[in-house]
């Protein structure tokens, strides 16, 4: 077949790259520490490598939740609870809701390796299809949209000092956003220990600033000023409670993050639970009590009154110190777009191996072991949406989508369990977890749809929107010929470029 050919092709290319690269030969042919001899010696062998331990995996889980969350959706928890107590209850089941997520995504990582996480999970357990819509809204809505943001955020606060009376102007924003990317993307196709090492800097540098944050909290709460800790005006109807929750679960976002790269991840048997535990139980502690130190000062009335409660709580506690916390949250949003690019572009990656991505997403850079194809495609697509306005409609739009296909992710477990009882599990979560959570899932998706259908019917249209995509470019087989030698001729082109080449793994 043509493509058989076109595939040979690469392969001899492949050979003629890696041996007129001088010492870049070498490091291929001996890319897993192999002694390079045998079939596989003459092509060379580029593969992701497993740098990542387990402080690595803490921050990036660590570094990609806590993102521009925490210094804007208290606002958005309080405004459907009514009341402070109710919102602190609310942010404590969000975290709790959290961990039961990734406690049940401990067993999958470890029972199906592959990176790619959810959509891994997914492809394994109901086919292609299913797993093609939720690589859909994954990689084309959900990821470039909440990394556009987070972008945004970013600058904004970079602005804010030079602009303390009025809001920064949008273009610039816009520009310092797409720079923000573009350094990143840079970061993330040279090595992947300069992402992490670029994620574990951030994501202490956004603790820091939460502790701050906190310790002034505490010695409020310490001096008796409690006011503002009731259960006055709570609204506990099941609809405005479930609206809370996105807010709640929006800060959250990202404790599956490390699941996405955990081909790179050093023993992932024993690390990948133990960061899921230390990141999410520490996210969760931080998230409470940074809630409450907001409300030591803070009335009701001026929280919903404020889009960045960070920075309005720091006009009232630390006075001239006050310009220090948009920098921390500027270092926070930084840190989140790294950890959005580093793992979004293993999702790519982890498509285009299975046939649901084109081919060059699957390459990885022959000198510097990064999926630049994959990185540059993210960054791409999330600076094109940096030209769309409203931005954030579209991610609560897709938002209930978001929440429906980790809830189908979680669903794996148990019917893995029943279809395949013999596969080899690690790690064995007691049943009870994934029940629970997929009690929870319904809740937070189907009470939405009753109350905002607007919302909700235009993410379901950006759902659908993938059926004929699959239809036309994944289930059409026998596409003609001239298709098959453009879109060859295309790849091989990127790929000299690039200088990429197909890994081992997904070469046939």
């Amino acid at each position: 077949m043509e493509t058989e050919s076109l595939n040979r092709k690469n392969s001899s290319r492949k050979s003629s790259i890696v041996n007129g690269n001088g010492d870049a030969s070498t490091k291929l042919t001996n890319g897993d520490g192999d002694n390079g001899g045998g079939a596989d010696a003459g092509g060379g062998e580029v593969t992701l490598k497993a740098k990542m331990s387990l402080l690595n995996g803490c921050t990036v889980i660590v570094g990609s939740i806590i993102g521009s969350g925490i210094f804007v959706s208290p606002t958005g928890v309080l405004m459907y609870t009514g009341s402070v107590n109710l919102a602190l209850i609310v942010w404590v089941l969000s975290g709790l809701f959290s961990m039961v997520g990734a406690y049940c995504y401990a067993e999958l990582g470890t029972m199906i390796t592959k990176s790619g996480a959810d959509y891994a999970y997914i492809m394994e357990t109901f086919g292609p299809f299913m797993a093609f819509i939720r690589l859909w809204i994954e990689c084309m809505i959900v990821r470039p949209c909440s990394q556009a943001i987070v972008a945004l955020t970013f600058s904004t606060y970079v602005l804010k000092p030079f602009f303390p009376e009025c809001t920064p102007p949008e273009d610039a924003s816009r520009l310092l956003a797409v720079c923000c990317i573009l350094v990143l993307t840079l970061i993330n196709c040279w090595d992947v220990k300069w992402a992490t090492a670029v994620q574990d800097i951030f994501t202490y540098a956004k603790l820091f600033a939460l502790f701050i944050i906190i310790a002034t909290g505490m010695y409020q709460l310490y001096m008796g000023n409690v006011k503002y800790f009731t259960f006055d005006n709570s609204d506990t109807k099941v609809t405005s409670l479930a609206l809370s929750f996105y807010s709640g679960l929006f800060a959250y976002n990202g404790w599956n993050y490390l699941n996405f790269i955990i081909e790179e991840l050093k023993d992932p048997v024993k690390n990948l639970p133990r960061a899921i535990a230390i990141s999410c139980t520490l996210v969760t502690v931080v998230y409470v009590l940074a809630n409450v130190s907001f409300y030591t000062i803070l009335s009701p009335e001026e929280v919903l009154g404020s889009s960045a409660v960070a920075v309005t709580y720091a006009e009232r506690a630390f006075g001239m110190l006050a310009w220090t916390i948009p920098v921390f949250v500027a270092l926070s949003t930084f840190g989140a777009v790294n950890g959005i690019l580093l793992t979004s572009s293993r999702l790519f990656y982890a498509g285009a191996n299975e046939g649901q991505m084109p081919e060059i997403l699957t390459m990885i850079q022959i000198q510097r072991f990064t999926p630049t194809p994959a990185v540059l495609a993210m960054a791409f697509l999330s600076m094109l949406y940096l030209t769309v306005s409203d931005i954030f409609a579209l991610i609560n739009y897709v938002g209930f989508a978001t929440w429906l296909s980790i809830g189908v992710a979680v669903l794996c477990l148990p019917w893995l369990r029943w279809a395949q009882p013999n596969l080899p599990r690690p790690i064995r979560v007691p049943l009870v977890f994934p029940i629970v959570y997929l009690i929870a899932t319904i809740f937070v998706t189907v009470v939405p749809m009753y109350a905002s259908p607007v919302e909700t019917g235009y993410g379901i249209l950006m759902i659908l929107s993938s059926i004929p995509v699959y239809a036309v470019f994944i289930a059409w087989k026998n596409k003609p010929i001239w298709f098959q030698k453009s879109m060859g001729g295309i790849t091989q082109a990127l790929q000299k470029l690039m200088m990429v080449v197909r890994p081992k793994a997904s070469s046939k």
